[in-house]
């Protein structure tokens, strides 16, 4: 048998149980290879999504201590109430001035459209015109975009006016925003703040981390007593 012949034939057949072992293992390492390059991906997603739930489209991370300072004023009650000109859902523009010589509720809420702060919108349309016995107006404030309030109001048919602050303006004169901590991460986001503001234009009354429940009702009996 010549030497080209003896190398011919110490080449392992196509067919034999060695060359199929080898196969099953080339395809084994491929599919390992292409499974985990399709888990990195979603796994950066879910850890995208997780960080966008634990700070909301109106919070940002904590980043400074000069951050978490402003964060922690606070409007005290007899203060005069800042002044704001925002704008509301419909498009008009609300200000302070607009409710001179009347008792106004200011309730901030986190998100729109969310369990909480729906359950809190109704309860204050609920007694929407309780409050207006009472000579007491009442405005919802978040830092969601006009579109999202809008949209929050039709689906829910909100009887209050709702204000945009996404610049976070009059969230932070009225003590609305600050320091908060969810999954073991700090980042400044909208306080649930109510604040009722007397006829003189003082602040009257300030309630922070707000429970929802029965909320409504607390407020509308201290505005009956102004």
């Amino acid at each position: 048998m010549s030497k080209k012949s003896r190398k011919k034939s110490s080449k392992t057949p196509s067919g034999s149980p060695t060359a199929k072992k080898k196969t099953l293992k080339t395809r084994a390492s491929s599919q390992t290879k292409l499974a985990k390059t399709r888990r990195a991906p979603a796994s950066k997603s879910a850890a995208s999504i997780a960080k966008t739930a634990s700070h909301g489209a109106a919070s940002k991370q904590l980043n400074s201590s000069k951050s978490a300072a402003a964060a922690k004023v606070a409007l005290a009650e007899g203060e005069k109430a800042p002044a704001f000109r925002l704008p509301r859902d419909g498009g008009d523009v609300v200000t302070l001035s607009d409710y001179a010589g009347r008792k106004l509720v200011l309730f901030f809420y986190p998100r729109a459209d969310t369990p909480g702060c729906t359950r809190e919108a109704i309860d204050f349309t609920r007694l929407a015109d309780d409050f207006a016995k009472a000579g007491t107006a009442v405005l919802g404030i978040s830092a969601d975009p006009l579109k999202a309030q809008e949209k929050f109001r039709d689906k829910h048919k909100l009887g209050v006016p709702l204000i945009s602050d996404e610049q976070h303006e009059m969230l932070e004169a009225y003590g609305a925003w600050g320091e908060k901590s969810m999954y073991g991460k700090s980042f400044l986001g909208i306080l649930r703040t109510t604040i009722l503001v007397g006829s003189d234009g003082k602040v009257a009354r300030v309630w922070r981390n707000v429970r929802v429940d029965g909320h409504a009702d607390q407020v509308l009996e201290a505005a009956r007593s102004l």
